[in-house]
């Protein structure tokens, strides 16, 4: 309908201007918008306010103007001009409900577009350390990255997903240390423990395989266990390995998958690293400093010079993310989005600056970042900060056994990325209105209800035909509901241009909660087949778009609950 609207509008706009009343030699674009209180109709546009000026005419007369030049059109039953000259349309019942058409007729692929027109888009997330099971915040990375991968191929991009793995530094070398001090038979409380090494109880675990002589398999690439507790590299290879292997089977849990895995020591082994070096000294922004190699970062918008080889010869981090930024650039990615948490903060700007400093033609703001907020997970109004397994913090397996990946998912998208997220571990696990999973599927649940009733009842459920039934739909809530299925593919172009996966989670709730209010307060199963037709294909209509939604954050659409 919204389309609509704009086409009448930009005819308008195209006989004033062959009328001379607005400048030919000038593009006017009508912006169209959902109003807020349906008294002033249900969309209205301030394109007589935004032309005035150019037209020489005050807005409301121009308004008038526009009106006067509309073709006629059955979607539109009266047209209003309101405050200082924004003119408000209302549309006919028979072009609000054609929206339920259109649904059930488009099935999965309604509110899909080709915007991104197949452009390559990589989306680099979760990128954990492979030193210990997946933390809630990792999951919330997991939960943000795939929604947008999920939201920017239902734009019509081509995307690939990509999982950074730090394998190398000196966290690599606490988790041997840690791994071979276990293997020796020794405990966190026993002198000799490594300074830095990891408590967690998965470390026996770790250990105890790798003196079995187990193999594992991470990335299709095999490691077998030596056995041997005095072979450090040995156990290095093992553990890292072991634990990419861990990660991978929480992920897949939570129903995350990756076309990529890009593992940091490639960097070196390739000689990218060196190379970076290189090119950065042969651009002329390195130079030496108290036994140190420093990069001219502030040459790019940094607050100051950053240190890029330390004086013991060794790399700081963000040396090989400019490498690694550098491959991404090479591979043909002109999109890259990193999903990582706030603390990556402080590395966007040298990054980016080392990129630039490389000269390679990469643009200014490449690559793009989505920073999430920390998690705080509570349980009965308390904090809840360990985990037995990991020792030190709350997994995101932890979360997936207690409330289920569907529960997981959409809290962890729930909240915008930029903003704290507490997870109420109770409230995920409730069956009430209050629990915002539940609350939606238990809306696809009670569709599927009637037409189960329908189907005992002997009447065969024809999804087109019903399409074509419409008349019988006349009540203001149907409009309504109506009026918001319409919403959904601009709420979807939106969330995937702004980066913002957590508008689908609350346009679900929305959509839900009206539900929920049409159908407690009308029959859908009448006597009257002309309106019990209509109300089960506007039900039909809602459905689709539950499950289109909830497929775009990785949520099931249970049939009974």
């Amino acid at each position: 309908m919204k389309d609509t609207v704009t086409q009448l509008l930009e005819a308008a706009i195209a006989a004033l201007q062959a009328d001379g009343v607005l400048p030919a030699d000038q593009t006017f674009t009508p912006n169209v918008d959902n109003t807020r209180d349906k008294a002033h109709g249900d969309f209205a546009t301030n394109i007589a306010l935004a032309t005035a000026k150019a037209a020489g005419k005050p807005p409301r007369q121009l308004a008038e103007a526009l009106i006067d030049k509309l073709p006629a059109s059955k979607a539109v039953q009266k047209v209003e001009i309101a405050g200082p000259g924004f003119i408000n349309f209302f549309m006919s019942d028979a072009s609000s409900f054609d929206i339920v058409r259109t649904i059930i007729e488009s099935g999965e692929n309604y509110g899909r577009n080709d915007n991104g027109q197949g452009e390559s888009v990589q989306i680099e997330f979760v990128s954990a350390n492979p030193t210990g099971p997946l933390h809630v915040g990792h999951g919330r990375g997991a939960a943000i990255g795939d929604c947008l991968a999920r939201l920017l191929q239902a734009n019509g991009y081509k995307v690939s997903r990509e999982f950074y793995y730090n394998d190398a530094g000196a966290q690599i070398d606490n988790l041997a240390l840690s791994v071979q001090a276990r293997a020796q038979g020794k405990t966190p409380d026993d002198e000799g423990w490594p300074a830095d090494g990891y408590r967690g109880d998965y470390i026996i675990d770790v250990a105890k395989a790798y003196l079995a002589g187990e193999t594992v398999t991470a990335d299709d690439r095999e490691v077998t266990a030596k056995a041997d507790a005095g072979d450090l590299d040995a156990i290095k290879a093992f553990a890292v390995a072991y634990l990419r292997r861990e990660q991978d089977l929480d992920l897949k849990a939570f129903g995350v998958e990756f076309d990529v895995y890009f593992l940091e020591s490639s960097l070196y082994s390739g000689g990218k690293v060196e190379e970076t070096v290189r090119m950065l000294t042969d651009n002329g922004y390195t130079y030496e400093k108290e036994g140190a190699t420093w990069l001219r970062t502030t040459e790019f918008g940094d607050d100051k010079d950053r240190v890029m080889r330390k004086t013991d010869g060794g790399y700081t981090y963000f040396l090989p993310d400019v490498a690694y930024h550098l491959d991404k650039w090479r591979r043909g990615y002109t999109t890259v989005i990193n999903e990582q948490g706030a603390d990556h903060h402080s590395t966007v700007t040298r990054v980016r600056a080392g990129l630039q400093a490389l000269k390679t033609g990469i643009p200014q703001g490449w690559p793009e970042y989505v920073l999430h907020q920390m998690v705080l997970v509570t349980r009965s109004g308390e904090e809840v900060k360990l985990s037995k397994r990991a020792g030190s913090y709350v997994t995101l397996r932890d979360l997936i056994d207690e409330v289920g990946r569907d529960a997981t998912r959409f809290f962890l998208a729930a909240r915008r990325v930029d903003s704290q997220l507490t997870f109420d571990i109770d409230l995920a696990r409730s069956q009430t209105n209050e629990n915002p999973v539940y609350y939606i599927q238990y809306a696809h649940a009670r569709i599927c209800s009637v037409l189960r009733k329908l189907g005992a009842e002997g009447v065969q459920v024809d999804r087109q035909a019903l399409a074509e039934r419409l008349d019988g739909l006349a009540l203001e809530e149907e409009r309504d509901l109506a009026n918001r299925l319409a919403q959904y593919p601009e709420l979807i172009a939106n969330a995937a241009a702004q980066r913002e996966p957590h508008h689908v989670t609350h346009y679900l709730r929305d959509l839900a909660g009206q539900f929920h209010t049409y159908y407690n307060a009308h029959k859908v199963l009448v006597e009257d087949e002309s309106i019990r037709d209509a109300r089960v294909a506007l039900c039909l209509a809602v459905q689709q778009v539950l499950v289109n939604g909830l497929s775009l954050i990785g949520v099931g659409a249970p049939e009974e609950m």
